[in-house]
């Protein structure tokens, strides 16, 4: 029954590992991408100036993208694989990944073996190899100094109506000036950090397009604050009851008659006197100062008899001193 129980208790722990694993790898989007080496094209690690696709982490963990794929074509989600083992696969929270698309996957973990050559699409793909995590749709008319990508920044779906991240009106709208479905040609690529319209939807103007009079504004901040105020005085209320009650109850224990215990209390007597804080200050000075400490007490006394041999020292006959003798003259 107990190998039974630990089977199913690491089966469960399994689940929700791959569970938890394929949670954080559905928050990776593809951001933005070029198909040409040319002005948009980003210069790699080798020094070459090559295509690349942006990938954005939507969530505020790390997510690791080892063991998923890459592919530009439908019917094959398993064109090239990130490979395991290597940081560089770690996306941080709300930040890119870029990703050159060389065809040389032998360069290292962040180059692709893909190619965008007769490519109409791009796809990431989960580790499963099965469950399509992103797409987007390379646009027939993209010249070669441009790149496309997200108007905001995860935000936005390229083909798949299941993908839709608008989470303001602001953003809905400059997806609706500047592309179709979020996405767009950009004016200048950003590869590796913010697109284009990013840095335009600041905290500001969420809050403008959200409450452009104000009134919802007003209306929490004076809820916060009368908030606080009943808190404050429920609490102060209760705290000062409470050390009241706690002033009279020991004012209470303190004036008891000797032998009589308080109420509420579990000792023999209501007051310890000053001769127990004496005798216990002189039992821990005598232990400090004169290190009289005794690990075991024994209350057995022995005394052994000592024998001394005999020496003519300790003999009475033999002294120095002789008996004094009176000699009478005549």
């Amino acid at each position: 029954m107990k190998k039974l129980n630990k089977i199913l208790l690491l089966l469960a722990l399994i689940t929700v590992s791959f569970a938890a694993n394929a949670q954080n790898m559905s928050d990776i989007r593809i951001n933005e991408f070029t198909v040409a080496s040319d002005s948009t094209g980003c210069i790699d690690d080798y020094g070459c100036k090559v295509a690349w696709i942006e990938l954005f982490n939507t969530s505020y963990g790390t997510v690791d993208i080892a063991g998923c794929y890459l592919s530009t074509d439908s019917d094959n989600l398993k064109m090239h694989v990130f490979p395991k083992g290597s940081k560089s696969t770690k996306i941080l929270p709300r930040q890119h990944l870029l990703i050159y698309v060389d065809g040389c996957a032998d360069k290292g973990p962040l180059h692709a073996g893909i190619s965008f050559e007769g490519a109409k699409t791009i796809i990431f793909t989960s580790s499963d190899g099965r469950t399509v995590i992103d797409s987007a749709v390379i646009p027939s008319d993209l010249q070669p100094n441009q790149s496309y990508g997200r108007i905001v920044d995860g935000e936005g779906y390229a083909e798949n109506p299941s993908f839709a991240y608008m989470s303001s009106n602001i953003s809905k709208k400059i997806a609706a000036q500047q592309g179709d479905k979020g996405w767009g040609i950009l004016a200048n690529a950003t590869p590796g950090y913010n697109n284009q319209k990013a840095s335009v939807v600041s905290k500001s103007q969420l809050i403008k397009e959200v409450d452009p009079h104000g009134v919802f504004m007003s209306i929490t901040a004076m809820s916060v604050v009368f908030l606080a105020l009943i808190l404050l005085y429920f609490v102060f209320k209760y705290i000062g009851k409470h050390n009241i009650n706690k002033a009279a109850q020991n004012a209470k224990d303190v004036n008891a008659p000797e032998g009589v215990t308080p109420a509420g209390k579990h000792t023999h007597s209501g007051r310890v006197s000053a001769e127990v804080y004496a005798a216990v200050s002189a039992a821990v000075y005598r232990y400090i100062q004169d290190n009289e400490a005794h690990d075991h007490e024994d209350t057995v006394l022995t005394i052994n008899k000592v024998s001394r041999a005999y020496s003519p020292w300790s003999s009475k006959i033999h002294t120095l001193r002789e008996t004094p003798v009176v000699i009478k003259r005549k």
